[in-house]
């Protein structure tokens, strides 16, 4: 049993991404699957594809590389809101990841996000995690 399985998401894919891995499977939710959308709406993965296959399920990550040299698209996942300490902010103090190169993904009351769409629907809500 996994007591952060956000936490358990962002570590297999840094994982693969270390060790050069084409492709990372994960186990299924709702808002892993919604963070899937984000890092795919962003250019961080080339695709992904979710399997209904018996109870957890997983969700299939196909990682980016650069053509040429390798070096993948994701520098670095790094968990903010953890299950011991709760990070929370308003719409005023949204986070900003290497001066907006980077995302942070919000889970809010209209859903998950990014920090510049929250920026613009003006909402706030739990940070959990930055990536670059």
């Amino acid at each position: 049993m996994v007591t952060d399985p956000i936490a358990d998401y962002l570590t297999r894919v840094r994982n693969a991404v270390m060790a050069n891995h084409r492709v990372v499977e994960v186990p299924k939710s709702k808002i892993k699957v919604e963070m899937t959308k984000i890092l795919h709406e962003k250019g961080y993965i080339t695709n992904y594809k979710v399997e209904d296959t018996p109870i957890p399920g997983m969700i299939k990550i196909a990682l980016k590389y650069h053509p040429v040299t390798k070096i993948s698209a994701i520098n670095s996942l790094i968990r903010i809101s953890k299950p011991g300490l709760r990070k929370y902010v308003d719409s005023d103090h949204l986070p900003k990841v290497l001066n907006g190169l980077g995302i942070a993904i919000l889970s809010t009351s209209q859903g998950v996000m990014t920090d510049k769409e929250a920026r613009v629907k003006k909402i706030g809500g739990e940070v959990l995690c930055f990536i670059s």
